[in-house]
C-alpha cells in the first residue's frame, strides 16, 4: 500500500494523525486548557438551564425572549460562569466545581420553578429569610413536589456533564490549597463586581426591560422576564427597606408599648365593607366650565350628602393602584415588597372574630395580589380566575357585576359574625379611547378638542355608571337588619391623555409646587356610609358632615375614630400621629398646621414626629410578629 500523507502541525512537529490517535487523547484530557474549555462550556449550559426553569409555566416564548436581549443573557450566565471558576480554584479539579455550582444554581432555580408553578410567585432573596414559614405552608397545602420531565432532564444533563468532566477533562490545578485560595480571589472579585452590576437600577429598569412575551402589569411576569439568576441577585438589595435614621428596635418597641391593644366594643361591633374605586375622583371640584358635571356626578353627590366624607391625598397619579389599597389595609406610609406574613388591619379584624375576605374582578396575578393579599391576612379572595370569569364572561367584571356580587358575598358570609370585606374595583381603569365614546354619553359642550372630549366622555361615562351601581349597592345594604358600614374611596386620579393633555386643556393644574396643583394631581375622595341599623346603633353624626384631608395610610384610623373604636396599639399610635400630621405621603408633602410642606420645611417638632412614625412603622412592618 502507498504511504499515507503526513501533515505536520505547527506545534510539537507531530503528524496530525498522531495528535488524534488513541495514544495522545489521554494526554489531551489531562491538559488544563482542555478542562477549562469544557468547564466554561458546561457552566454556560448550566446558566441556560437556569433560564429554562426561570420561565416556570409561561412556556418557550418567554425563554426565546431572553435570547433576544444580550444583557439578560449576560447577567444570568456570567454569575454562574464566575461562580464555577471560583469553585474550580478552590477544588483544583473541574468536575467537583461543576457539581457544586450545579447544586447551588439548580437548587435555587428549582425553588423558583416550584413557586412559579404552584403559587405563580417567584423566588426572591427575602423568601430565604422566611424559609421555615414557606416550608410550613408547603406542608400544609400538600403541594405536589414530585419533579416533572423538565427537571429530570436537567438533572440528567448535569450528571452527564459531571461524568464527562470526571473522565474526559481531568486537567487540574496542581497547586497547594493556599495558592489556589489566593487565585480564587480573582473570580471572587469578579463575582462582587457582577453583584454590584446587578444592583444598578438603570440597567434593571431600562436596559433589561423585556415585555416581549409577558404582561407588564403582572409583578411575577415582570420579574421572570429577566430570567432568574439576575433578578434574584437584584432582589437582595432592591426590595429592602432602609432603616430610618437612628433606628433601634428597643426605641420603636417602647414607643408602641405606650399603647395597649383594645378590642372592638361588643355594643359597637359592626360589619365593615370597603370598596376602592379604580381611578375615581370628583373632577367637578375643579370648577371647569363646558362639562355637564351634574350629569356625571349627580348620583355620587347624593351619596356624599348622606355620608361622612372628605379628601385623600394619594401617593400616586394615574396608576399605582396597589399603593393606595395596601396603605389603607396596613396603615403604612412606605410600603415594602411583601414576601411573608405582615401585620395589617385585616389581621386585626380576624382576631376580633370577623369573617375576613375580599374581591377584585381582574386576574389574581395582577400586582401579585393572590399571594400578597394572603400575606396581609386575606387568604380568601375572589378574582376573575376563581369567580368573576364565570360571572362576567369578559376579561374583567364591570361594576354592574362586581357591586351586586359584593352584596351576595356579604350575605353568604354574614352568618351571625361580623364581616370585614376588602374590595377593589377595576372599571374606570385607563387609558380611555380618544377615537370613540363607548357608552354614547357626552358630557362636554364642544369647546374642547375631539380627542380630549372623547377621553373625558369615556371617563365620565364610567363615573356615572359606577355611582349608579354604588347607589344600588348601598340600597341593598340598607335592607339588612344588622349594622353595616361601607367605606368607599378612590385610589388615584384618572389617566386623561398622555402627559396629562386633557388636564392641560381643561385648565386643571398638575404643578405640585403649590396647593392647587398638589390637589389637582393627587386628590381623590373617601366616604363613610352606614345603613339604617348602623345609624341607629352609632348615631347619625357618625355618618354625616365633611371630614379633614388625610393620606390613605390614615383612612382606617379615621374609620375607627368615627365608629368609636380604639384598635390595637398600632392603630392608636398612628391615630395620635394623624391628629398632628393628617397627611403623610411619599411624594414629599406633609400636612402641618393647615399647610402642605416638603420635609425640609417642617419645623423640628414635626420632623421629630415624622421620624418617630417611621421608626415605629419600620418595626411594626418588618420586625413585629404578625398578630
Amino acid at each position: 500500500a502507498p504511504p499515507r500523507e503526513t501533515r505536520i502541525t505547527r506545534k510539537g512537529d507531530l503528524p496530525l494523525d498522531q495528535v488524534l490517535s488513541k495514544d495522545t487523547l489521554p494526554a489531551l484530557r489531562d491538559r488544563l486548557w482542555w478542562s477549562l474549555l469544557w468547564l466554561l462550556l458546561g457552566s454556560c449550559a448550566l446558566g441556560l438551564l437556569s433560564l429554562l426553569y426561570a420561565v416556570g409555566p409561561y412556556g418557550l416564548p418567554v425563554f426565546l425572549s431572553y435570547l433576544r436581549h444580550p444583557w439578560i443573557v449576560f447577567l444570568n450566565l456570567a454569575p454562574v460562569v464566575v461562580l464555577t471558576l471560583f469553585l474550580f480554584c478552590l477544588y483544583g479539579r473541574p468536575w467537583p466545581a461543576f457539581l457544586t455550582a450545579s447544586v447551588i444554581v439548580l437548587g435555587f432555580s428549582f425553588g423558583d420553578y416550584y413557586m412559579l408553578k404552584l403559587r405563580d410567585d417567584p423566588l426572591m432573596f427575602q423568601d430565604l429569610l422566611s424559609l421555615k414559614e414557606g416550608l410550613a405552608v408547603s406542608a400544609r397545602e400538600h403541594y405536589d413536589l414530585w419533579p416533572d420531565r423538565r427537571q429530570i432532564v436537567g438533572v440528567l444533563c448535569v450528571l452527564a456533564g459531571v461524568l464527562f468532566l470526571r473522565f474526559l477533562a481531568r486537567g487540574r490545578l496542581r497547586w497547594r490549597f493556599r495558592r489556589r485560595l489566593a487565585l480564587a480571589l480573582v473570580p471572587m472579585a469578579l463575582l462582587v463586581g457582577l453583584f454590584q452590576l446587578c444592583q444598578n437600577e438603570t440597567l434593571y429598569s431600562v436596559k433589561t426591560v423585556n415585555n416581549d412575551a409577558v404582561n407588564q402589569w403582572g409583578a411575577t411576569q415582570v420579574y421572570l422576564s429577566r430570567g432568574f439568576v439576575y433578578p434574584f441577585l437584584h432582589s437582595v438589595t432592591a426590595n429592602r427597606m432602609e432603616k430610618p435614621s437612628g433606628y433601634r428596635d428597643a426605641d420603636a418597641l417602647a414607643a408602641l408599648r405606650e399603647y395597649e391593644d383594645a378590642d372592638i366594643p361588643a355594643d359597637r361591633k359592626v360589619s365593615v365593607v370597603t370598596l376602592q374605586l379604580e381611578a375615581f375622583s370628583d373632577l367637578s371640584r375643579c370648577g371647569v366650565e363646558g362639562v355637564d358635571w351634574d350629569a356625571a356626578y349627580g348620583t355620587y353627590h347624593e351619596i356624599l350628602a348622606e355620608s361622612y366624607h372628605g379628601q385623600l391625598l394619594d401617593n400616586v397619579f394615574a396608576g399605582g393602584t396597589i399603593n393606595t389599597e395596601r396603605a389603607f389595609l396596613t396603615g403604612f406610609a412606605q410600603l415594602k415588597n411583601f414576601r411573608s406574613a405582615t401585620n395589617s388591619y385585616a389581621r386585626y379584624f380576624a382576631g376580633q372574630g370577623y369573617t375576613v375576605y375580599g374581591s377584585h374582578p381582574s386576574y389574581q396575578w395582577f400586582y401579585n395580589r393572590k399571594n400578597i393579599n394572603a400575606f396581609l391576612g386575606l387568604p380568601t379572595y375572589y378574582f376573575y380566575d376563581n369567580r368573576y370569569g364565570d360571572l362576567a364572561g369578559t376579561a374583567t367584571a364591570p361594576d354592574e357585576v362586581l357591586f351586586p356580587d359584593i352584596f351576595a358575598l356579604y350575605q353568604d358570609a354574614a352568618d351571625g359574625s361580623p364581616v370585614f370585606s376588602f374590595n377593589v374595583s377595576y372599571q374606570g381603569h385607563g387609558p380611555y379611547s380618544d377615537q370613540e365614546v363607548y357608552r354614547g354619553l357626552h358630557f362636554t359642550d364642544g369647546r374642547y378638542s375631539q380627542a380630549s372630549a372623547n377621553i373625558l366622555d369615556n371617563y365620565l361615562g364610567s363615573v356615572q355608571d359606577t355611582a349608579e351601581n354604588l347607589r344600588a349597592l348601598l340600597d341593598s345594604f340598607d335592607t339588612r337588619p344588622e349594622p353595616v358600614v361601607v367605606v368607599v374611596y378612590g385610589d388615584h386620579k384618572p389617566w386623561l391623555g398622555n402627559n396629562g393633555s386633557v388636564y392641560a386643556e381643561l385648565g386643571i393644574p398638575l404643578d405640585t409646587s403649590d396647593e392647587a396643583g398638589l390637589f389637582g394631581k393627587y386628590s381623590t375622595d373617601y366616604l363613610l356610609w352606614g345603613n339604617a341599623a348602623a345609624r341607629a346603633l352609632l348615631g347619625e353624626d357618625a355618618f354625616s358632615g365633611e371630614g379633614e384631608t388625610i393620606s390613605p395610610n390614615f383612612l382606617m384610623n379615621l374609620v375607627f375614630d368615627r365608629l368609636g373604636w380604639q384598635g390595637n396599639a398600632w392603630a392608636q399610635f398612628t391615630d395620635a400621629v394623624r391628629q398632628q400630621m393628617p397627611v403623610l405621603t411619599t411624594i414629599g408633602r406633609f400636612a402641618w398646621q393647615g399647610q402642605y410642606l416638603p420635609e425640609s420645611d417642617l419645623p423640628q417638632e414635626a420632623q421629630d414626629l415624622l421620624n418617630r412614625y417611621r421608626q415605629v412603622q419600620y418595626y411594626y412592618e418588618n420586625r413585629a410578629k404578625p398578630d
